[in-house]
């Protein structure tokens, strides 16, 4: 079952590039959030999505938003990547794909590669805006709009 528009983002935890647990309702709920799951750390795309969000951090913050990267490479990958982009917000590990599974994200490309996909929720944790597209700059900017009507 795949979350839609106006469906609660359920609670889930994973562990951080911090080596931390994180618990989704320390943010989600709380205020805009945006998660964004992508394929794998350090390949092309991937890197220019996740340094486009970087590049433009400040303008989700000053938002009120959070964003939170999710893909199933291991906490060593995501501490590598963090630190060799400087990737200020939060990276998390999804190894056994079960937080995908919970979002319904599918897969790309015959079904060999994880899919890409951004969801923006409101401060109550409602999803106001799925965006599913292999390109990875555009996430950044279909993230941005949303988040500005709220």
């Amino acid at each position: 079952m795949s979350l839609k528009v106006g469906d609660v983002i359920p609670n889930f935890s994973a562990i951080d590039h911090h080596g931390n647990v994180f618990e989704s309702d320390t943010v989600i709920g709380k205020k805009p959030t945006v998660i964004y799951f992508y394929p794998k750390d350090d390949t092309r795309v991937c890197t220019e999505q996740a340094c486009s969000f970087r590049d433009q951090y400040e303008d989700f913050k000053a938002l009120g938003a959070e964003v939170i990267g999710i893909s199933g490479d291991s906490l060593q990958s995501h501490i590598a990547f963090a630190n060799k982009h400087q990737l200020p917000f939060i990276l998390l590990s999804d190894s056994d794909k079960k937080i995908r599974k919970t979002f319904g994200v599918p897969n790309d490309y015959l079904g060999l590669i994880p899919g890409r996909a951004t969801y923006v929720a409101d401060a109550t944790g409602v999803i106001q805006l799925i965006f599913d597209s292999t390109s990875g700059k555009i996430h950044i900017e279909k993230a941005l709009e949303i988040l500005k009507t709220m």
